[in-house]
């Protein structure tokens, strides 16, 4: 008999949901564009069985992965769970085996040592296999269209670094993904790399270097010369782990960093650049101008995940705790550590941006995220943080113009992805898909805008029988990416 626990993490908007299955051609109200051809994956966190600890949070649970199949106006649905090594070894047992949220020191004795990934954070198509990714452990590889599990890769025995990061980011022009990995010598390692895959599925290149101090690392930018890294105090040690803390810890007191490694080069050409304390969110896009690099995110003031508390003991501040769309920009050939220039590009709390991919690791003009509304009302049960995921927006950089679309009071909107029209559209031509979640009537949409006027509201809406879990981040593959 389940019992999970009737904390935020498991009630509400997080309830679990644990189904596995098909649909075919769903139901469709409007029209789903004809040339669409292609699957749109995505993945959330969901605990096969219910946890070891009451206080277990919704990071760790197990990855859930979705597929929506485009194909002539038609829109199939499949979930299948991630098979890491986790979940096979909970599936034997009937039980939860593995502990606390990163923590193997609260493990069952019989899994001590096994990988406690749960591939539960992004899935990307590459070199004809999905990859299903969590940072705190290596890659697993699925098949994209059955979702059946392959396992985890070390790309042929030649990756050397323990872990992998859940954004990679596809080189337009050269086809190949690039990635990192952080305590990539073990857990609480200062030890990072910066890493290169073919378009087959090939290393080509692991670049080692140490980090300012251990932290979550979880997103990064990659220009056309460089990888960006954004380093921000969300600390952890093994005595937080040894005195059952929660695993993260933001320290206020420690400034943030972005480190700028140039991508044929080595540790000794990275530079590290400084300033103030601050949170650091999601990347939307990088690029470089000569030697002056930009990377683009939302920052806030101070820590913007209350389930990691400050470890001086301050209270959470959900004002100071909001993100806006920044640039930061560092000059190579500078002397200094500091920074050439910071510029928020937004007027609005935002967070999950993405652009039109062709258009990674160069100058760039659109982008779409999700604001977080606070003025307009919310009629559904708790969870807090996803109800003010409550509006999609497109912002155009070049003209400053912002357009957006709120989901109603009862709805949330989860991370959008773009679609373009054509494989030579121009930039931001196309299509945002995004899960829209009732937390009234307990359903959730796919829908569809036109990425240019999202403000119109969705064309077409893919209706699902049931509400998918909050999920974190997924990524479109058109047909040609399936079929190689």
């Amino acid at each position: 008999m389940a019992h999970y626990p009737t904390t935020p993490s498991f009630t509400g908007t997080l309830r679990p949901m644990r189904l596995e299955g098909d649909i075919l051609d769903l139901e469709v109200d409007g029209e789903v564009p004809a040339q669409l051809a292609g699957t749109f994956h995505r993945v959330h966190p969901d605990a096969q069985f219910a946890p070891k600890f009451e206080d277990d949070q919704f990071f760790n649970g197990d990855g859930l992965v979705s597929l929506f199949h485009f194909r002539n106006g038609k829109i199939d649905f499949r979930q299948r769970y991630a098979h890491t090594d986790k979940w096979l070894a909970e599936r034997e047992a009937g039980r939860a085996l593995f502990g606390a949220y990163r923590n193997p020191l609260t493990d069952d004795e019989s899994v001590k040592g096994r990988i406690r990934g749960t591939a539960n954070t992004n899935v990307l198509v590459h070199a004809g296999k999905l990859y299903a990714m969590k940072e705190d452990s290596p890659c697993l590889l699925m098949d994209p269209l059955t979702l059946d599990t392959f396992g985890y890769t070390d790309f042929g025995g030649k990756l050397e670094s323990q872990t992998f990061c859940a954004h990679p980011k596809i080189d337009p022009k050269t086809g190949n993904l690039c990635a990192f990995s952080y305590g990539a010598k073990g857990l609480m390692t200062r030890d990072m790399a910066y890493i290169e895959i073919s378009p087959t599925g090939e290393l080509l290149k692991e670049i080692p270097f140490e980090n300012q101090y251990y932290c979550m690392m979880h997103d990064f930018g990659v220009t056309e010369d460089y990888a960006v890294f954004t380093t921000m105090p969300l600390l952890s040690s093994w005595d937080r782990l040894e005195k059952r803390l929660p695993f993260f810890g933001f320290d206020t007191s420690l400034p943030c960093y972005m480190g700028v490694l140039p991508r044929n080069g080595d540790a000794r050409d990275l530079r590290w650049f400084k300033t103030d304390n601050c949170f650091v969110g999601h990347v939307m896009n990088a690029f470089n101008d000569g030697t002056k690099v930009h990377i683009d995110m939302p920052i806030s003031s101070n820590n913007s995940f209350p389930f990691f508390p400050d470890i001086h003991g301050a209270p959470f501040d959900p004002v100071a705790g909001r993100g806006y769309l920044t640039r930061w920009t560092v000059d190579m050939a500078s002397n200094g550590e500091g920074f050439d220039k910071i510029e928020q590009l937004v007027d609005v709390p935002d967070e999950f941006p993405r652009i039109d991919d062709r258009y990674a690791t160069q100058a760039y003009r659109h982008g779409w995220m999700l604001i977080l509304d606070t003025d307009k009302p919310y009629e559904g049960p708790g969870g807090a943080f996803y109800a003010l995921t409550n509006t999609l927006g497109h912002v155009d950089l070049a003209s400053g113009k912002r357009k957006s679309w709120w989901a109603g009071p009862q709805c949330a909107i989860q991370e959008p992805c773009f679609i373009p029209r054509s494989a030579d559209a121009p930039e931001g031509d196309g299509y945002v898909v995004a899960l829209v979640d009732n937390h009234v009537t307990n359903y959730s949409d796919l829908a569809i805008f036109d990425a240019q006027r999202v403000e119109e509201g969705p064309i077409a809406r893919a209706k699902l029988p049931v509400r998918l879990r909050q999920g974190l981040h997924g990524n479109w593959a058109d047909a040609r990416q399936l079929a190689a």
